[in-house]
């Protein structure tokens, strides 16, 4: 197939449908871990066409929700501060902190600014050298080849006003986490295809051995995602648990390993806190100390800044899969993308934004 469309072909997607009921046998539980499929599934009504035993429940594959309430106070508290320019992609703007957003600081005269690579934030810096200019690097392993490329370049350039406020996550973990859990609901997972671009495949063949769980790398198209379902439940059927590759056009075994490696060279394994879920060993990328003088933690003394989740705000359990989104009390009530309680209503891959765009707030 060539086109969208094709990936989208109704006719197409009604014969995956039937295939999945013809072979399903018993109830089936399975996480997309990307928002970008969670949006795809609800805006094309795929749970829709599966069989009745076959739930599907949504993951922590949103960068944007998963980035810590803390975080986010540091970004806001930067872009508060008259020396700084703080960059951001545009999707953290109105991501809710403690008490406010960094949209509102822009509003109010902060000096913040929506840049579409990091590398365009290091050219503010050089533009600009009578201010300390700070990127906001956030996401996973799909966008952390680009962080680490900025600041490798402002490095090497001695761009020393340019660092960077670093809240890189990494997938494998967090599955792990969510299979470890004693509310773990999860049978089968449809791995992000982006990240596996990068990562290739092999960081999840353990997983799928330790916890005798099938995994399934799906691009993010409704056939794609129909046809992950399948080869999901046609593994559970079977009594199988290895990893598969439904996005061979985009995925290769050995990964990009080019950016694994600048990704190597930059960063390393750390603790990682992610907002709603809490602390989950090895999942997060810090700098090297190489890097150090581009931290905006220590450039500007935030190590210490914490702050607590609001407990009316379920979005960990929507990320863990333990609820749907409609299930959270406060969803379409005292949380709506105007007024959100957390992430996952106001990104463009949120779970909860998901069924409030296309389910309605009347769930």
């Amino acid at each position: 197939m060539k086109y969208t469309s094709e990936y989208r072909n109704e006719a197409e997607a009604q014969r995956y449908a039937q295939a999945l009921a013809h072979i399903t046998t018993r109830p089936w539980t399975l996480m997309e871990v990307c928002g970008g499929q969670t949006h795809a599934i609800v805006k094309f009504g795929l749970d829709s066409l599966l069989p009745d035993g076959i739930t599907l429940v949504h993951g922590p594959g949103c960068p944007v929700c998963v980035t810590p309430l803390e975080v986010i106070d540091k970004a806001i508290h930067l872009a508060r501060r008259p020396d700084v320019i703080f960059c951001s992609f545009g999707d953290m703007l109105r991501v809710p902190g403690s008490d406010t957003d960094l949209l509102s600081i822009k509003a109010s005269g902060g000096d913040v600014r929506i840049v579409y690579s990091p590398v365009d934030a290091v050219k503010v810096a050089q533009d600009n050298p009578e201010k300390q200019v700070v990127f906001f690097a956030v996401g996973f392993e799909t966008t952390a080849p680009a962080t680490a490329m900025a600041v490798h370049q402002a490095k090497a350039q001695g761009v020393d006003n340019f660092s960077m406020l670093v809240s890189h996550v990494l997938v494998p973990p967090a599955m792990e986490a969510i299979l470890s859990s004693p509310e773990r609901r999860v049978q089968g997972f449809l791995a992000a295809g982006h990240v596996c671009t990068v990562m290739g495949v092999k960081q999840y063949e353990p997983i799928a051995a330790r916890y005798n769980v099938p995994i399934v790398v799906t691009g993010f198209e409704p056939l794609d995602i129909l046809q992950g379902i399948t080869m999901c439940v046609k593994q559970l059927e079977e009594g199988r648990a290895v990893v598969e590759n439904q996005y061979a056009r985009s995925v290769r075994l050995d990964g990009n390993e080019p950016a694994m490696r600048l990704i190597e060279t930059v960063f390393e394994i750390a603790p990682q806190k992610w907002r709603g879920i809490g602390a989950i060993p090895q999942s997060g990328l810090a700098l090297r100390e190489a890097y150090s003088r581009h931290d905006a933690n220590r450039r500007f003394g935030l190590e210490g800044m914490t702050a607590d989740e609001p407990a009316e705000c379920l979005s960990g359990q929507v990320l863990q899969g333990i609820i749907k989104p409609h299930e959270c009390p406060a969803f379409g009530a005292k949380c709506t993308p105007e007024r959100p309680l957390g992430a996952p209503m106001v990104s463009s891959e949120g779970a909860c934004a998901a069924y409030y765009r296309y389910r309605g707030h009347g769930l």
